[in-house]
Parts: C-alpha cells; structure tokens; sequence
C-alpha cells in the first residue's frame, strides 16, 4: 500500500500525525516545504496527500495545483486556520477532497485521512478493472472499418479528426489512437471545449502566469503542456470561440503559444485528436468556425456510425454494460430475454451508445428479477415504436411492415424447445410469485411470438402470414392491434 504523505513546516503537525496514522498501521511520510514533496514525486506517488495551507517556498493552493496536474485523481487534504476559510472555498475550487480546520480534533483527522485513503483506493480498483475491459466492443462493418483505420494509423503522428453524433464513443477511439500510437507512453489530456466557459477556455488550453486575471493565484500549466510528449483530445471542437480558433490554429502552424499573462513563447510537443458532432463545413459555410482550422485538423477523418447503424451490436454491448454495472456495484448481473434484446434492438437510440450503457445501469438496479422481460424495460422504450430491425436478418429493403418483420428474428431466434422451456420457467415464476392473469400474459406473449414470426418469414405480409398461421385475415388484423404490435 502507498504512504500518506503529510506536509506542514510545523514539526509538532508533522510528529503528531505521524504517530497517530501509525497507531492505525497506515504507513505515512512526512516533509517540510513543497518543494521537498515536489521532489519526491518525481520518483514515488501518496496514496493520500495531507498538505498546511500556508508554509514557506510555496503555500498549500500552489502545490494542489501541482500534485493535480500530475495525478488528477489523488484525494488532497488540506489544512487550514478558521481564518482561513476563503482559502479553503479556493481549495474545493482547486480540486480538494477535503479541508480540515486548525486546531483539529486527532481523531476526526484520522477519519478523514482513511476516508481519503478508501476513495483513492477504490479509484485504483476502478482503474485497474478499466484496463481489463477491451476498449471498443463492435462486430457490424462499419466498426470494423473504424478499427482498421486505427490500426492503420498506430504508428502516425498525424491530426485526427473524429466525426459523430453525441454518445458514439468519440474519446473512446481517441484513447485508442493514443494507445497503439508512439506516443502511448506519454500523457492523453481529454478536454470539452462546449463545457467551458469562453472566458476560462483560453486559460484551460493554455494555461496562465501568475496575477494574469482576478484569482490566479499561481502559475498554471494549460492542456497543452500537461499533454507534452503526448495527445491532447479535443472535444466537441465545433463549439470553440473564434478568437481561441486563431490561437489554436497558430499553435498547429508552428506549435508556439503563450500562457494567458505571459510574454514568452512556450513549445508543446503534441499531437492533437478533436472530435464534433456538428458539421463543421457547414459551420465554416456560416462563418462560426474558420476554414483555415479545419482543413489543418481535417487531415484524416474517422466517422463514428451512430448506435442505430450497427444495430447487430447492440445484444453485445448490452450483455457488457450489464455485466460491468453488475460488477460495481457487486450483484449477480441481469440477463436479458429474447424479447427484451428484440426490443432494444428496434429502439432508436438518439443518446447512442452512452444512452444504452444508462438503460443497463438502470436495469442492473431496478429490474425485478435475474431475467429481464421486455416489460421490464424503461417507460420510454416501451412508449417508442420500433423500428424494424433483426439481429440474426433484416427484412429484405421496400418489404412491408419492416418493423414488425424484423424484431421478430430476435424472439423466436432461440428455437421451439429453448422457448417452450423459457415459457416453462417463466409460468413457474409467475405462478409462484403470485402474479395477476399469469394465462393471458403468457397467452399474449405466445400470440404475438406466432405472429411476428410468421410476419417475418412472410416478409410483413399480413394476408399470406395468416393463411400460414390457419387464421384469418381479420383475425390477425385484430390481434396485432390489441397486442400493439402495430410499428
């Protein structure tokens, strides 16, 4: 386990948190000024970071602005006088995971320090679980050529420009990019350009001098230095202001630029990924982005099909998401009936794959059993009319009730026995639970599988499925309208 490190000028602070984190078999380091720890970082890292407010050679606020830069996720605690509690309000701002008022009570700073501890311990468990996952899950051809085109340009330097509609997955093939680049072994710096405000987006980018605007209280390093050696992502790029457009665009020419406050040029060595959901020659077409910029960052352009395009994928990416919520929050994940894949399958999915990770999140707490049912689904995926699609074939293109042709493929996909055997388990299920009308829910389950099936293999031919199905024509127009399976 790493260490607490404490730092504080008053060796009495020091001696004394020593002693107590001891006595809880924390192991702990101590040091005088910030720039000793400064120094230390350069070859070890705290589990937890416990820093005075105000000590000679740089105060508390100067080093979190550091220790951040380096490692974002480390809690910092720092402490302060009752008098100071502006500088504390200045220490949330900073990123602090707590303050903790002078004189303090030895047991209560013990507390928070383990407090601290767990968090920073369950973020390296999050980390280390993350990079076992494989970081893009997708079978449909238009994937496969987004992972071609990463594999093609793993040993380039050059601009990349990621196209697509929110939740596609657009940082996702950014990190994939950094990661099988040169560059792996360097910093990737993710930053949303449309999540700043205008007027802190110029310091955010570049960073700014000390006294260069109101409450810059130090030196800070931009994006841009933070991501030397490395890639620096830049989302939502449509969004920029089109004075910040002319800096970044100057930075790209020669890759010299200027904190905000200073007078000397500073140098990055960075490749940089942006990323829109906007048409951006469309934009340039209105005047709100220059087109200068974009043929520079329009070098190579990947496009990310959104979530409805690659709609085979979506059983896939469900049964993963499902057992990742599973996994956090330390339950049994859910399984999803043929129905259920059926109906996610034919939803449209505006929020893509971000949308779809919620949906299973959701479920993971608030479906009622292991096996979720199509019923279980949330309220807006039920109120939406599908859209028609099969995973296993797509009714062929100009057929006729396409939607309900072709979610029909995903509920009898399993086969008679394995259905039969289902309908077994859930009439069990529901018989022993003590459910309402268990004959007609199942009855109208089994109708309507007869009649989706029978639509798909007739291609949504109302007419010749019912002939098939040796019902008549009014009949199964009166079924599919009290069923509502009318797309």
């Amino acid at each position: 386990m790493k260490s607490i490190w404490v730092v504080d000028d008053d060796h009495s602070i020091r001696f004394v948190l020593e002693k107590a984190l001891a006595r809880e078999g924390m192991p702990v380091r101590s040091f005088a000024s910030a720039p000793e720890l400064l120094a230390a970082l350069e070859e070890d890292s705290p589990q937890v970071l416990v820093s005075d407010i105000r000590m000679p050679g740089g105060s508390g606020l100067e080093l979190l602005a550091k220790v951040k830069e380096r490692l974002p996720s480390l809690p910092v605690i720092i402490m302060t006088a009752y008098s100071d509690l502006d500088s504390a309000v200045s220490a949330f701002q900073g990123g602090a995971f707590e303050y903790l008022p002078k004189p303090f009570d030895l047991p209560r700073a013990v507390e928070l320090i383990r407090r601290a501890q767990e968090e920073s311990l369950r973020e390296d468990v999050a980390e280390e679980a993350a990079a076992q996952v494989p970081e893009m899950l997708g079978q449909a051809p238009a994937m496969q050529d987004v992972f071609r085109a990463i594999g093609r340009l793993s040993q380039s330097h050059v601009t990349v420009l990621i196209t697509g509609e929110s939740g596609t997955g657009k940082e996702l093939v950014a990190r994939a990019l950094h990661k099988h680049s040169p560059r792996a072994t360097g910093p990737f710096v993710a930053i949303n350009t449309a999540a700043i405000p205008k007027d802190l987006l110029e310091s955010e980018l570049f960073g700014h001098e000390r006294g260069a605007f109101t409450g810059a209280q130090a030196t800070r390093r931009g994006r841009f230095e933070q991501a030397d050696g490395g890639t620096l992502f830049l989302d939502e790029i449509g969004d920029m202001p089109l004075d910040l457009q002319t800096r970044l665009l100057r930075v790209l020419s020669d890759g010299q630029f200027y904190r905000v406050g200073g007078h000397s040029p500073l140098r990055a060595n960075v490749r940089v990924i942006a990323a829109t959901h906007q048409n951006l020659e469309e934009r340039v077409r209105q005047g709100a982005f220059r087109e200068d910029l974009f043929h520079r960052l329009n070098v190579i352009r990947l496009r990310l099909p959104a979530l409805r395009e690659r709609r085979e994928d979506i059983p896939m990416l469900a049964r993963h998401f499902l057992q990742r919520s599973a996994t956090e929050l330390g339950v049994e994940p859910k399984r999803l009936s043929d129905a259920a894949i059926a109906r996610l399958a034919s939803f449209e999915f505006p929020g893509n794959v971000r949308q779809l990770e919620n949906v299973c999140h959701w479920l993971t707490v608030m479906a009622p059993s292991q096996l979720v049912e199509a019923k279980d689904l949330p309220q807006e995926m039920l109120a939406a009319q599908p859209t028609g699609y099969a995973p296993e074939h797509a009714s062929a293109p100009g057929a006729s009730e396409p939607t309900i042709a072709a979610s029909a493929a995903a509920i009898g996909a399993a086969g008679a026995e394995a259905w039969l055997a289902e309908m077994a388990r859930e009439a069990r299920r529901m018989l022993q639970a003590g459910e309402p009308e268990v004959w007609d829910q199942l009855t109208r389950r089994f109708e309507a599988s007869l009649i989706l099936t029978a639509l798909d293999v007739t291609r949504g031919r109302r007419i010749e499925a019912a002939q098939r199905l040796g019902i008549g024509r009014n009949t199964i127009t009166r079924k599919i309208q009290e069923l509502g399976l009318d797309p």
